[in-house]
């Protein structure tokens, strides 16, 4: 390949993917820890100095002063915790993108694993980042990019090195490799082939790109310094030999560079400025600059050089993230599926009901901060609340019902109600629902031995008439009395209902009840399968420590009833959401739901539970 890839326009430097993230320190939980604008800073000071600006790429065309990008592996669904790094670098550009010298985000597929990277992966990571509100575009161009567009450029910059003698091609087993690497307490030992020739390199490497060598038979290292405090700086692998069909290159390459590799130039052939990450690639910075400094001095880019900084990543309670752990709940049938509405995945809580909204709005209150921390649960639900609140349609939903008869109405009465569709928004309408004789109530505003301070449904007790309540959007009614099945269970509700007592009618407001429950019409309701998920983990810290997460799991995390609903409901619409009135946010199921048959899932409840 010709040096037409030489001198490249960029921004910035330092990064590489660590073997395993590090956890927080043990439990600090709390609510949203205070935000931080160290990022914003470091920008705002970067283009006071004018350090990106008037910057060209290849072809001399103007760039805008400040790239982010966001670099996911396609190796599994995105989770909660990317949707913070997707806020952050997709939010950091759109808002400096109105200052002079503009701003974007690039999206990148770091698809340099053939054997755990898929098409479904792929899609599925630009499909969450667009529901979440966010594009790759700037001025009509796309800016969609994968570290696989840059095979050729990566392996041309490999030889370079080689040439340079700051690579050499070494023969040891991969557990010679990592026992000669040494510790924090010992260094690590030269290999045997440290020494070898740059021409025999060369051909050695051409030869692994030939296929002539087994998959672990040589790798490709960086000549650095095995004696490094650092042990990210000793002497790391850049590429290995993998026999392996890549979906996007076919079988082109058997020989693929490791991320410690790519990542850094990535980042320079798209002219990153600030390469943002999470705090476990901090000790991986100075390789990320390490090997663009040495293409610098080779000619190949030129300043400013991409610059890497660290911000903490989202620690939530009883939450995992961790790919192999969810990939471990998915296989072994955990749960019920990458969007199983009990995952921390993208495509899992949108199932759940959460708004792109609310995501964003969580992002924002937990600010960006340099320490780790916990975030506690309540705090994303509190966002989707907050978002809904103005939002949903209110409905009525009986959970768990129990039949209530009015006694002193007609059989084949039937009387119209109404409620509006949302107290605060009159222009969305009323929505209309049948008052007849037999209706259903929730089970627990009824019972048959009140306790202190109960103010709904109960049946008369001695010379005390019964309990009295109102019947939201309809009558006053009083308790008369109780009828039980064989085994003892509360099997119907007996009542009067006062006719003068209808709510919005002259002299309704004569009946003062401290009690208000809902209700539906047992002729018309609709049945709807309606699934109540809680928390999947009871440790508000499942993966850490040295317990088994899977220990921890909530048997009663999910349980599936029959409700019954106001009618209306049963035209509701995919994704379509709602608040049961006194229940919560419900969902219909974007996945199950049908025309006519919609299934519903609770998103959250109107009020905070993990307290």
């Amino acid at each position: 390949m010709g040096r037409i890839f030489l001198l490249y326009n960029i921004g910035m430097s330092q990064n590489s993917k660590p073997t395993k993230p590090t956890q927080p320190q043990m439990p600090t939980t709390g609510h949203a820890a205070e935000s931080s604008n160290f990022l914003r800073q470091i920008i705002d000071n970067d283009l006071t100095g004018g350090t990106y600006n008037h910057r060209t790429n290849q072809a001399g065309e103007s760039i805008p002063a400040i790239i982010t990008r966001f670099p996911p592996e396609p190796n599994g669904y995105l989770h909660i915790g990317h949707a913070k790094s997707i806020c952050l670098n997709f939010g950091l550009a759109k808002d400096y993108g109105i200052l002079p010298g503009g701003a974007r985000c690039n999206m990148r597929l770091d698809d340099t694993n053939p054997v755990k990277e898929d098409v479904e992966y792929a899609e599925s990571i630009l499909d969450a980042v667009h529901w979440l509100g966010f594009s790759w575009k700037e001025n009509g161009k796309e800016h969609l990019y994968h570290a696989s567009d840059y095979f050729d450029h990566l392996y041309e910059f490999a030889e370079i090195l080689i040439k340079n003698s700051k690579a050499y091609v070494d023969s040891q087993t991969a557990d010679q490799i990592h026992e000669n690497r040494g510790n924090f307490n010992h260094p690590g030992k030269n290999s045997l082939f440290r020494n070898r020739e740059p021409e025999e390199n060369l051909r050695l490497f051409r030869e692994m790109r030939a296929g002539k060598f087994k998959d672990g038979e040589h790798v490709l290292r960086l000549k650095i310094d095995m004696e490094h405090p650092n042990i990210v700086m000793r002497d790391p692998v850049v590429y290995r030999i993998r026999h392996a069909e890549h979906h996007r290159t076919g079988n082109k390459w058997c020989i693929y560079p490791l991320y410690d590799f790519t990542h850094c130039i990535s980042d320079a052939l798209e002219n990153i400025s600030h390469s943002i990450c999470t705090l476990e690639f901090e000790n991986n910075r100075p390789l990320y600059d390490w090997v663009l400094n040495a293409l610098k001095e080779a000619g190949v880019f030129k300043d400013p050089l991409p610059h890497q900084y660290e911000f903490a990543r989202l620690n939530l309670t009883h939450t995992i993230t961790s790919k192999r752990k969810l990939l471990q709940l998915v296989e072994e049938n955990h749960v019920d599926g990458w969007d199983d509405p009990r995952m921390p995945t993208i495509v899992g809580i949108r199932r759940r009901g959460y708004t792109p909204e609310s995501i964003r709005l969580f992002c924002e209150r937990i600010g960006v901060s340099k320490a780790d921390s916990w975030i506690d649960m309540s705090t994303l639900e509190q966002a989707l609340r907050d978002d809904l609140e103005a939002t949903a349609p209110r409905a009525t939903a009986v959970l768990n019902p129990i039949k209530l008869v009015i006694e002193n109405y007609g059989a084949d009465t039937v009387e119209s109600c109404s409620a509006p569709r949302h107290p605060h928004h009159p222009e969305w309408g009323n929505r209309e629902f049948n008052f007849t004789r037999e209706l259903w109530i929730e089970s627990s505003d009824f019972m048959p031995a009140p306790v202190k301070g109960f103010f709904r449904l109960y049946p008369p007790i001695g010379e005390e008439a019964g309990g009295r309540v109102r019947l939201r959007h309809g009558f006053v009614i009083e308790c008369t009395g109780v009828e039980f099945g064989t085994n003892g269970n509360v099997v119907q509700v007996n009542a009067r209902y006062f006719p003068d007592s209808k709510s919005g009618t002259p002299g309704s407001n004569t009946y003062k009840v401290k009690g208000n429950i809902h209700w539906v019409s047992a002729m018309d309701a609709f049945p709807a399968e309606v699934r109540l998920y809680d928390h999947l983990f009871n440790d508000p810290h499942p993966d850490s420590g040295n317990k088994n997460f899977l220990d921890t799991i909530n048997p009663a995390s999910k349980k599936t009833i029959t409700a019954y609903l106001e009618p209306c409901m049963e035209q509701a619409k995919s994704e379509e959401r709602f608040q049961f009135e006194r229940h919560g946010y419900f969902v219909a199921d974007r996945i199950e739901s049908k025309p006519g048959k919609p299934v519903f899932n609770r998103a959250v409840g109107l009020k905070d539970s993990w307290k």
